[in-house]
């Protein structure tokens, strides 16, 4: 007999930092305990999509670069295989847009304490604070566990 009660959602962040890594080790913890699926989501931008100087720019590149760099995000993690039922969302735009809509309907968002953000987003304020004040669900901020070497 199926359950009709929701599967819980835990939404995390994956940007390739080492606080990132960690975030979405905890999410896959957490997520076995309560018998919820894990959504990792990597935000990526092309570089002239946001006002870069430059030349022109080709956003079929940088969307397979991006594709490349979240498998390996997600094989440095799970390097023997990825866990069962891990979702996988690779989204263009902003990473705090990203997460903050992607919160609709989970049950936690999961974000790393220090992301890769350029110095403009530590002007504006830190993905992790913009989740924490906007998302739709609660937040959890994960720093980088200590001893660990990527």
């Amino acid at each position: 007999m199926r359950s009709t009660e929701p599967v819980p959602r835990v939404v995390v962040g994956v940007d390739g930092s080492p606080s990132s890594y960690a975030a979405l080790r905890w999410a896959d913890r957490y997520a076995r305990r309560v018998g919820g699926v894990v959504e990792a989501v990597h935000a990526w931008d092309t570089p002239s999509a946001i006002g870069w100087s430059g030349p022109a720019v080709d956003p079929a590149f940088d969307l397979e670069q991006a594709r490349e760099r979240f498998a390996r995000e997600l094989g440095s993690v799970f390097p023997d295989e990825l866990p069962a039922g891990l979702r996988q969302e690779l989204v263009e735009g902003d990473p705090s847009e990203v997460l903050i809509r992607a919160s609709q309907g989970a049950e936690l968002l999961v974000v790393g304490s220090r992301g890769r953000g350029g110095f403009a987003r530590a002007m504006l304020g830190s993905v992790s604070q913009r989740c924490a004040q906007h998302a739709a669900c609660p937040v959890v901020v994960v720093r980088q566990e200590q001893g660990t070497a990527y």
